[in-house]
């Protein structure tokens, strides 16, 4: 019962044409491989942009972080919008 039959892909197939037609299935299959040749054309592109930047890319330097206090004349500010 896991794998279709023969006859099972056949009425598939009928479903199919009665569904769509029979004039828009080959323009369907033909942008569906238009589609497919550029998506794998992009993505030839990004992995030939990763190869090329993968050695140029040196360990980073770390980042340093500052705290950054409120100064008191901020904190007056806000007292304003408390509710009471």
């Amino acid at each position: 019962m896991g794998s279709l039959s023969p006859w099972h892909w056949a009425i598939l197939a009928v479903v199919v044409i009665l569904l769509f037609g029979a004039k828009k299935l080959p323009d369907a299959a033909r942008s569906l491989g238009k589609s497919m040749r550029i998506f794998k054309s992009e993505l030839r592109e990004m992995q030939t942009e990763n190869k090329s930047d993968a050695p140029s890319i040196e360990s980073p330097a770390p980042v340093q972080s500052q705290r950054v206090d409120p100064s008191p004349a901020s904190e007056q500010g806000h007292s304003e919008a408390r509710p009471a």
